[in-house]
């Protein structure tokens, strides 16, 4: 019996994990980790212009206000992929871009994701609708000490991709999101801890145009101080997703 756990506790590791490419000053080093936690943070903007905008574009697609802000949804951690293709259950789903933090034993590691969501369920249940889409991130990740000193200039970009064609969609400074010190600190007052493997989404930035789903979704974070990209785009294709 207790072989048998063994076993299904390693199985279960390694089905919550994900290789990345961990960059530390100029070290590069190819790391498997584990997710112990997916949080995906709501309604972050700095400005509360731009916070009301976002809300007004969600609102336009029939989702309504949210309670609180910055606003927290748990989500299955099996949720979280690497992927170059996703598949979605419903027909009207849309990725956005969004900055991402992983706790890891020697500190915060920053990258890039997007919180792909399903539109209609949305206008039903948000919470429900964070539960149902994968949720993609790049493989690469910067250590946040090589940036934290000049993240409001840091770049976050999307690009929809129809055709094999890409059209920005999305492209804001850090400076229009939280602090991820101010972030945290909200999630824990609400007695939540943070644990080795902790991954929490910080949020997004307003679209150009209007919320629309595409064939495809091309995610960027730019540093302009030291001139390097995380990137990573995932083609998005209707399919049946396991029950949460």
């Amino acid at each position: 019996m207790q072989k048998n756990r063994k076993i299904m506790e390693t199985k279960l590791s390694s089905y919550y994990s994900h290789v990345f490419n961990l960059r530390k000053g100029n070290k590069l080093t190819q790391t498997q980790v584990s997710i112990a936690t997916l949080i995906l943070a709501g309604y972050t903007g700095r400005d509360p212009k731009m916070v009301e905008q976002h809300i007004s574009e969600l609102e336009a697609i029939g989702i309504s206000r949210p309670s609180a802000t910055p606003s927290f949804y748990w989500t299955p951690k099996r949720l979280l992929t690497t992927a170059n293709r996703i598949k979605v259950k419903g027909e009207h789903t849309s990725g956005e871009v969004e900055p991402v933090l992983i706790y890891l034993p020697d500190g915060w590691y920053l990258g890039v994701g997007s919180d792909h969501t399903d539109r209609e369920l949305e206008t039903q249940n948000i919470t429900l609708s964070k539960q149902v889409c994968p949720k993609v991130i790049g493989s690469e990740l910067w250590h946040i000490d090589s940036v934290i000193d000049h993240w409001d200039k840091l770049i976050l970009r999307s690009y929809l991709i129809n055709n094999s064609e890409q059209y920005l969609y999305q492209e804001s400074a850090l400076s229009a999101i939280q602090k991820p010190e101010y972030i945290l600190e909200r999630y824990i007052e609400q007695g939540e801890n943070l644990p080795e493997g902790f991954t929490i989404f910080l949020g997004t930035v307003p679209v150009i145009g209007k919320v629309m789903g595409a064939e495809g979704f091309a995610i960027k974070l730019f540093d302009p101080i030291l001139n390097q990209t995380i990137k990573h785009q995932y083609h998005v294709e209707m399919g049946v997703l396991q029950s949460c």
